[in-house]
């Protein structure tokens, strides 16, 4: 394969793979990692076992509380958690359901694909680059889902954080959002410079081997 396009492809697939891979441990094992948050301006909401909060982030495998003093607290940390937000009063509460967090699932399975496909990628063989571009396309589809996975919580979450009465907020995308849009993008280009790599390692082996036949022709 020409090197012009093996090396952009290989630095694309493993860039890809290690945003997957911060997206896929996020909340709450690196804090600065989340989907969605919420920021409360006034109105002294709650949430199960926390006082007064200030911030809610929402990571792969739980939600964490930030509360007014400066404590952190994190739901029990796995697949499809639950977080419940009162109001100051706890008359009213909204619920975000594991419903909304079990397609989060999908970051993982995508790192996963993703890393595959950069093992692909390093091999020369015909056959074995030919694979990875179609593992990078079907990691930017894998991809592409828990993008729209991401889009879909943090629409609900936006609408559901609207219904507390007497509360505040400002419901904003966080890095691991936008992170899993650069891997998508990333995977894209690399799946197409494999392709194309691949192509035009054929088409130059064709043309190396018509001026040769043709020399050897004319020779004989």
């Amino acid at each position: 394969m020409p090197r012009a396009f093996h090396i952009p492809g290989v630095i694309f697939l493993f860039c890809a793979f290690v945003l997957l891979f911060l997206v896929s441990i996020s909340l709450p094992f690196i804090t600065a990692l989340d989907f969605v948050r919420i920021h409360f301006k006034d109105g002294n909401p709650t949430s199960s076992n926390t006082n007064a909060l200030n911030e809610i982030r929402f990571g792969s495998w739980a939600s964490c509380s930030y509360e007014v003093s400066g404590n952190r607290v994190c739901t029990p940390s796995h697949n499809a958690y639950a977080t419940t937000i009162y109001d100051s009063q706890h008359q009213g509460f909204v619920n975000i359901g594991p419903s909304w967090t079990r397609g989060l699932a999908i970051h993982p399975v995508a790192a996963g694909v993703t890393l595959v496909a950069f093992a692909l990628s390093l091999s020369s063989h015909v056959t074995m680059t030919l694979l990875a571009s179609l593992t990078s396309f079907l990691a930017a589809l894998l991809t592409l889902i828990a993008f729209a996975v991401d889009i879909a919580l943090y629409a609900f979450v936006k609408h559901e954080s609207g219904k507390l009465s007497g509360v505040s907020s400002n419901t904003d995308t966080g890095p691991a959002f936008w992170m899993t849009l650069v891997a998508f993008l990333l995977l894209c280009f690399a799946g197409c410079t494999v392709c194309f790599g691949r192509r035009k390692d054929r088409l130059d082996g064709a043309t190396s081997y018509s001026w040769t036949d043709r020399f050897r022709r004319n020779r004989y």
